[in-house]
Parts: C-alpha cells; sequence; structure tokens
C-alpha cells in the first residue's frame, strides 16, 4: 500500500477495528492491534470546485448533449443537484424514491437519504415510467457498457474545457455553493451523507473565504 497512500489511508481503521474484533472475541492477545500505532500518510487533498461560469458553460453543454447521450446528461445533472456519490446515482432504484427523498438502503457510509431539490424531484419525474421497480439507469449495470457514464463525462468536460474535472468534484462543489448561500457545516455534511464530522470539515476554509469575500 506505500505506493498508494489513500488506499492505505483507508485500508487501515477497517483493519484495527477488524484486529480489535479479533481480541475482543479471543483470537488474539488483548492489546495486540497492530494497527495501534501506526500513523496514515499525510495526503494532499484534491479540491476542485466550479465557479458560477463554469457551472454555466456545464449546463449548456449537457443540455446539447441531451439527445446524444440523455442517460448520462441524466446522471450528472443528479449529481449537480444532489451532491450524490457517482455509484449512488448510477444505482439507484425507483423504490427507493420517495419525494421529496431517495432513501439507499446501502452507501458508502451505510444507509443513506438523499435530499431532492425542486430541479432534482423534476427531472426524476421526466424520466418516469410505469414501471416502479428496478434501476432507474438500466444500462449502467449493462456488461456491454459498464463505463458509459464515465466516458460520457470525459466527453462532455473536455467540451467544456475542463479537462481536470472529475465527477467527484461535483460533489465538491455542490458543497461549495451550500456554503456561499450560508448553510452551516453540519446541515451540509447530513446532505452529503458524512458519517463524521470531521468529513465536512475540510470545506471549513471555504466558509472562511466568504466571511473574507463578505468583509
Amino acid at each position: 500500500c506505500a505506493s498508494k497512500p489513500s488506499t492505505f489511508n483507508r485500508a487501515l481503521p477497517c483493519l484495527s477495528v477488524m484486529f480489535k474484533l479479533a481480541e475482543k472475541l479471543g483470537y488474539r492477545p488483548k492489546g495486540s492491534n497492530p494497527c495501534k500505532n501506526s500513523t496514515r500518510y499525510k495526503v494532499k487533498l484534491t479540491e476542485r470546485f466550479l465557479s458560477p461560469a463554469e457551472y454555466r458553460a456545464l449546463g449548456a453543454v449537457l443540455k446539447d448533449a441531451e439527445e446524444e447521450m440523455p442517460v448520462s446528461v441524466a446522471i450528472i445533472r443528479l449529481l449537480i443537484y444532489t451532491g450524490a456519490r457517482v455509484g449512488e446515482i448510477c444505482g439507484v432504484e425507483w423504490q427507493w424514491i420517495k419525494p421529496p427523498r431517495i432513501f439507499l438502503p446501502d452507501s458508502k457510509t451505510g444507509p443513506k437519504t438523499l435530499y431532492l431539490n425542486a430541479p432534482a424531484r423534476a427531472l426524476l419525474e421526466a424520466l418516469e415510467t410505469s414501471r416502479r421497480t428496478g434501476p432507474v439507469f438500466s444500462y449502467v449495470k449493462s456488461k456491454a457498457k459498464p463505463n458509459q457514464v464515465a466516458a460520457d463525462w470525459q466527453r462532455l468536460r473536455n467540451r467544456a474545457g475542463f479537462h481536470d474535472l472529475r465527477l467527484h468534484d461535483l460533489r465538491h462543489s455542490f458543497a461549495s455553493l451550500a456554503i456561499r448561500d450560508g448553510i452551516p457545516l453540519t446541515v451540509i455534511g447530513k446532505l452529503l451523507g458524512h458519517a463524521l464530522p470531521e468529513t465536512t470539515a475540510r470545506y471549513a476554509h471555504l466558509a472562511d473565504d466568504a466571511v473574507s469575500d463578505a468583509a
């Protein structure tokens, strides 16, 4: 894992919990957890936030691509509207949608609620069919096109001129917009489904920037 610090940092707490459980069940001696004194790598977090002008440019590109790649455009718009993770939107099923919320039975942090604003609700209503169960975006799980959304995103972001923009950056941008609107970090953490306050705290400097701009 030394060649992949981020992977090591994510694996370390999981391993620590497993060793603690092994001690509790009597499979290992008490206090023998090898993860106890291990330190995580210092990793510089990648931060990329869309500006209002960039949002407008991306919106124009998505509108032009509606007929060419309708499913991917719908997924990307839901990412923008909800701040959800890519896998959460790609895997959403109709029976989980109870407007104004989507109740995900599982996510990176366990069961999670996605909160639907007006644009997100309107988008889902436009997609809705008589079929009320199963995946909303069926082709996403197709073996023939397993990475279709990622491939389409590469093309769309290049058209907008954002060659460094990742799909996950739409989630960061969602948080950035919320902070600009004066929404507290605790509420943003709930919207994003963060299990720990420390995860949301990475956006604290954006709140400081907003205060500086106001001054």
